[in-house]
């Protein structure tokens, strides 16, 4: 999916919202393993991979009216061992047979010296299962990222600005060389970076939590899109965020997963995650409106 179309979908669909995919065995609905296991044939053994994809359709059939971008985060499938990296495989591939106009972002931080950042990208970006999207690590600089790039219509999302405590032990250590002004790490990642991609084919997370922070990063990245992840149970601001982060074409997917998948463990779960999704949606269909005025 390309620049023009993804913001046609933000714009028809009034909506900005991107459903993180993280199914954690230990809080999918209890009612969602029970019928996995009914379902199985006397000969057929139970296996949590089962509950996943199931738990996923579930989610992404309730939630794709309201949002325009799914997000699954591959340690919650590779964990499982290859069952698990099927039911990735299987949730990619529900997504473009049912819903193919919906972006989809792999969540896996990859990045790595360039002929194995291209292995990388070959398993993301080609291939039954491809993806629109893929997080990136920029910590080994260049030749670790541009093998993402080469790809037609494709993204890589560059981690700039998180949400994790942590983000602050290195992404806003203040650097300069001798006679430069001072700048925050995050600021030279965003920098460079633009020397390898461009706001086709390149985005950033920038956590939710990071308040009046837009404001430096969209005077650095005006156009990019920014993937933001901390809206919902991080406490992150949808407000803020769209107060100093939006731009003339949104420019934003902002992210939610726990806040919606595990809205309800019971067997409304659902129904529930489809609520969450369309309070959200509504929100966010208000501060679009703010720009299209």
């Amino acid at each position: 999916m390309d620049r023009k179309q993804l913001i046609e979908q933000i714009m028809q669909k009034q909506t900005f919202l991107c459903v993180g995919l993280d199914p954690d065995i230990k809080k999918i609905p209890q009612c969602i393993i029970d019928e996995c296991k009914e379902e199985l044939e006397d000969d057929e053994e139970y296996d949590d991979s089962l509950a996943i994809m199931a738990f996923n359709q579930a989610i992404i059939d309730a939630t794709a009216p309201y949002c325009v971008a799914y997000k699954p985060n591959l340690a919650f499938y590779e964990s499982l061992g290859s069952m698990g990296v099927a039911a990735y495989e299987e949730t990619v591939a529900y997504l473009r047979e049912y819903y193919p106009h919906h972006f989809i972002i792999a969540d896996a931080k990859r990045g790595d010296i360039g002929n194995t950042s291209a292995m990388y990208a070959r398993s993301f970006f080609e291939g039954d299962t491809q993806v629109d999207a893929l997080t990136v690590a920029p910590y080994m600089g260049e030749d670790s990222v541009t093998p993402f790039l080469g790809y037609e219509g494709k993204w890589v999302i560059l981690l700039a600005l998180t949400s994790n405590k942590g983000s602050h032990d290195f992404q806003t250590s203040p650097i300069a060389s001798e006679g430069e002004e001072k700048e925050y790490l995050f600021e030279k990642v965003l920098k460079i970076s633009q020397q390898w991609g461009t706001k086709d084919n390149m985005m950033y997370v920038v956590g939710a939590t990071q308040g009046r922070m837009f404001e430096d990063i969209r005077r650095l990245v005006p156009e990019h899109f920014l993937l933001v992840p901390g809206v919902g149970a991080q406490g992150g601001s949808l407000q803020e965020v769209c107060k100093y982060g939006m731009n003339k074409d949104c420019g934003l997917l902002v992210n939610s997963s726990r806040g919606i998948i595990y809205a309800s463990s019971d067997e409304d779960f659902a129904e529930m995650a489809a609520q969450k999704a369309k309070e959200l949606q509504e929100e966010m269909a208000i501060e679009l409106s703010k720009i299209c005025q």
